[in-house]
């Protein structure tokens, strides 16, 4: 067994990340978790991410456009003492705005697809 795994390490590195990269993509798809539906009996502000054409071809009534490429020019824009839900088309782009605003203090939450979103809403 041990000179299986000396003699295949590439291998089962390949397998190991693989799997890695696969439930990280599963967890980008998830619905949206009850803290999100919290957030949004709290009053919180749904942030799009999208780009701008993206956001004018459906949005979520209400919602703020700002494109993750606009998005540290535009923090100022925002208070600490309210909640945000980030969403964009598929969650990737949301997920790394949230990681932005956590990382300025703001409240947030990763809610995925717009589309999703917009059913809770």
């Amino acid at each position: 067994m041990i000179e299986f795994l000396i003699k295949n390490w590439l291998l089962l590195i390949i397998i190991i990340l693989v799997l890695l990269i696969t439930f990280k993509i599963l967890s980008i798809f998830k619905k949206p978790d009850r803290n999100i539906k919290e957030f949004i009996e709290d009053g919180a502000i749904i942030i799009d991410v999208r780009t701008e054409s993206e956001f004018k071809s459906g949005n979520i009534k209400n919602s703020i456009n700002v494109p993750l490429k606009d998005l540290m020019y535009r923090v100022n824009e925002f208070s600490k003492e309210k909640k945000y839900i980030t969403v964009c088309a598929v969650g990737m782009r949301a997920e790394s705005a949230k990681k932005f605003f956590e990382k300025k203090g703001f409240q947030v939450l990763n809610g995925g697809r717009w589309s999703t979103l917009k059913d809770l809403k």
